[in-house]
């Protein structure tokens, strides 16, 4: 199960859209939950006059079976002191449906780096317990750097670490709680500011591509390049993403 966690910058979504589009995922059900705010729409993949007219809501899943991929696109934010319920709601169907492993898409505020977070790329990764165990000597061979602990009272305690993800959304809850049940999991994320973002997804599907090689990739992405962005597919949404252009009665 491939999903985003709602977070800075949008940029777990943005990748999530990139992912459906390019490989062509199908539509297979919506996630109904009430910790959503509520949100319609037209098909935000629409290849066509045709099936532009198909209605989109808050949380829907896709499936590619021939990869084995489900995924889950959330589009709108959580209403307030609705994480845990949907945290709850999210893993025991995980759980029911026999996910084998859950990846989330995430993003923290680049601001809010401490110094060793400065250091190198701004992709990191976090693994549960179950999942360190099956692929963690594959993130040693990849080069990839585990999202770093930080100081739970910096400059009166150095000693006691903690996962801190500003602007991360529900991800550290998400993670926490995955740890506890015994469920695979890893976060994908990306330091980022909020601004044009897709760069920052491009990176991010390039890195989660390093690891399920989703598409053939001819590029080495670990210099947080873009060069592989051309092999992704932009859904016709993404058009946009900045709203309309300005009106010309305006002028």
């Amino acid at each position: 199960l491939l999903q985003p966690a709602v977070s800075v910058g949008n940029v777990g979504q943005l990748g999530i859209d990139l992912v459906i589009s390019t490989l062509g995922m199908t539509k297979v059900g919506y996630f109904y939950t009430d910790c959503l705010v509520p949100m319609v729409g037209n098909n935000p993949y629409a290849t066509a006059e045709e099936n532009s007219v198909e209605l989109s809501i808050n949380a829907e899943v896709y499936s590619l079976p021939s990869k084995k991929l489900v995924v889950l696109q959330i589009r709108s934010p959580f209403i307030k002191n609705k994480y845990r319920p949907f945290c709850e709601t999210l893993l025991s169907w995980v759980k029911s449906s026999k996910c084998a492993r859950v990846i989330v898409l995430s993003s923290s505020h680049a601001y809010q780096r401490d110094d060793e977070q400065l250091l190198g790329t701004p992709l990191r990764y976090l693994l549960t317990p179950d999942l360190e165990k099956a692929v963690g000597g594959l993130m040693q061979e990849l080069k990839w750097k585990e999202m770093e602990k930080v100081a739970a009272y910096p400059g009166i305690n150095e000693t006691e670490k903690v996962l801190h993800i500003p602007g991360g959304g529900i991800t550290k809850l998400l993670f926490t709680e995955s740890c506890s049940k015994g469920i695979q999991m890893a976060v994908l994320l990306k330091f980022c500011s909020e601004g044009d973002n897709i760069p920052d997804a491009f990176a991010l599907v390039n890195y989660l591509n390093e690891w399920l090689q989703l598409i053939k990739s001819e590029v080495s992405t670990s210099n947080d390049s873009t060069d592989a962005s051309s092999q992704w597919k932009i859904p016709s949404s993404w058009r946009l993403l900045f709203g309309n252009g300005l009106p010309p009665a305006l002028f």
